[in-house]
């Protein structure tokens, strides 16, 4: 049984394109022996405290040697994996693209609104259900204009 669960993200992060600061971020949890199940969220693993610990320093080196702008890690011990709900996917995704921008969602001008969605839409945001809703309501703007940000992105 394993005592250490691993959860790592990876930036910047294109569902279905993994760039090469992805996967070498992933090759090396792999050759950790920790078999990593990349998500369309995060990549997760599962070994023991000190595999992990190890994992996590060498991901680390691996990623931003080759490009990553950002490598979030959570490490739980023992115990069952932790639930990861969508909704909390949806949480940490605004996050980083608050922190990425430099504002809240509520704070943010037309602009940035509109860079935001860009890059909420890079992240899969949109694919959870519910999320244009919460998000509309997060930024202040109707539902209408989230999708015309939405649909300028395609033109």
């Amino acid at each position: 049984m394993s005592d250490a669960h691993l959860e790592f993200l990876v930036e910047p992060f294109v569902i279905d394109k993994p760039g090469g600061h992805v996967q070498a971020a992933v090759d090396v949890v792999a050759n950790a022996g920790l078999s990593p199940d990349m998500g369309p969220f995060a990549t997760t693993a599962s070994g023991s405290l000190d595999e992990v610990i190890e994992a996590v320093a060498a991901l680390l080196r691996a990623g931003f040697a080759e490009g990553a702008t950002s490598i979030q890690v959570r490490v739980d011990q023992g115990g069952e994996a932790p639930a990861l709900g969508l909704h909390d996917a949806l949480n940490r995704i605004v996050a980083d693209v608050e922190r990425e921008i430099g504002t809240s969602l509520d704070q943010m001008d037309r602009a940035q609104k509109q860079q935001a969605v860009a890059r909420l839409e890079a992240q899969g945001a949109f694919l959870l259900r519910g999320a244009a809703e919460e998000l509309a309501s997060s930024m202040q703007v109707s539902k209408v204009t989230l999708y015309a940000y939405l649909n300028a992105l395609s033109e």
